[in-house]
């Protein structure tokens, strides 16, 4: 695998990133989205989810059909920046998981 798949994948890693904080502003700035708090709160888990498959399919992608691509991605500024732009994503999608599993718990005590 060549550092050209993963480049290429940077932009839906930034379209992600976008799309959690847009879902979060959404949250945080209207009481509901759809009416449900228990709606809300699942597009929420399965946003989260999704946001968070994309880095850890890279991760596996690196791990195991790499054999090498981790030493050269981190030997340069380009490849710390993609993978700080995974972790980015990963955690941009968690907290979407639990902004969404809060609005589903909240409510239902």
């Amino acid at each position: 695998m060549d550092e050209r798949r993963y480049r290429r994948k940077t932009w839906v890693l930034v379209v992600l990133v976008l799309l959690a904080l847009g879902y979060g502003s959404l949250l945080r700035y209207l009481p509901t989205i759809t009416g449900s708090d228990l709606a809300d709160g699942s597009i929420g888990v399965l946003l989260g989810l999704y946001i968070c498959s994309h880095p850890a399919a890279n991760a596996v992608d690196l791990l195991f059909f790499g054999r090498g691509a981790l030493h050269r991605l981190t030997s340069g500024w380009a490849g710390l920046g993609w993978l700080a732009l995974n972790l980015l994503a990963l955690f941009a999608g968690w907290m979407i998981v639990v902004i969404g599993a809060v609005r589903i718990a909240g409510r239902a005590g």
